[in-house]
């Protein structure tokens, strides 16, 4: 089915950027989770669009799957998959969808130098996301000769947002079929469980309660995250 390729190809895009930016990153994990990206944006559509009738592309995508699970199972992931998977217990959402429906105001959360992340993992020494990010852009061909940093992770968000689209994917939590008053009810809850998954510990930044309250409220509106 369309929405199984769509679902899950989001997730080996989540597995692969969470595992980039993960205070575990490493040698061990970098290659496979920037070659994972670079197969699921040649290949991802082709097969969402084309299913069985391009074999080739379908191959690729299950090889990427693959390739982003080395990477986090090597680095970990971070607060998008902590939310999703809070989120879609609660909800009935198909875990590729919930993280779909987080994953760019995560990223827009995470491309933040400051506070600086409080870490007992020794290769962690200071703030990287939005460095990393930037390098994310770089290797999928996204970002232009004299791009800045910012620049180049609107352009990250822009393909994301382009490929969701083109997936089928909703645009908000909303839209994906929770109703507002049963998911005001349950929010709270949401993220002190959220706070207390076991990929939070691996984020680049370390998040409070009441910002992962935020992450989900606009994602749930459909809205552009921004601190507060």
């Amino acid at each position: 089915p369309k929405s199984l390729c769509a679902f899950g190809g989001l997730d080996a895009v989540t597995h692969a950027l969470e595992a980039y930016v993960s205070v575990l990153a490493s040698e061990f994990s970098d290659g496979q989770a920037l070659q994972a990206l670079k197969l699921l944006k040649e290949n991802l559509p082709a097969s969402y669009h084309e299913g069985s009738k391009n074999p080739v592309a379908r191959e690729r995508v299950h090889s990427a799957a693959t390739i982003a699970g080395i990477a986090f199972a090597n680095a970990f992931l971070g607060v998008c998959h902590s939310m999703a998977h809070k989120l879609g217990s609660q909800f009935h959402i198909p875990h590729g969808l919930a993280n779909a429906l987080l994953i760019c105001n995560v990223i827009r959360y995470n491309a933040n130098d400051n506070p600086t992340k409080q870490t007992a993992f020794s290769q962690y020494d200071r703030p990287q996301a939005r460095r990393r990010y930037a390098e994310i852009a770089d290797h999928l061909g996204l970002s232009a000769p004299g791009d800045r940093t910012a620049a180049k992770i609107e352009k990250l968000l822009a393909w994301l947002e382009s490929i969701k689209a083109e997936l089928g994917i909703p645009k908000s939590i909303r839209e994906a079929g929770v109703q507002e008053a049963d998911f005001l009810a349950h929010v709270d809850k949401l993220s002190e469980d959220a706070f207390d998954d076991q990929c939070t510990g691996a984020n680049p930044r370390y998040p409070l309660v009441s910002e992962l309250r935020q992450l989900l409220l606009a994602s749930f509106y459909g809205e552009a995250f921004a601190e507060q």
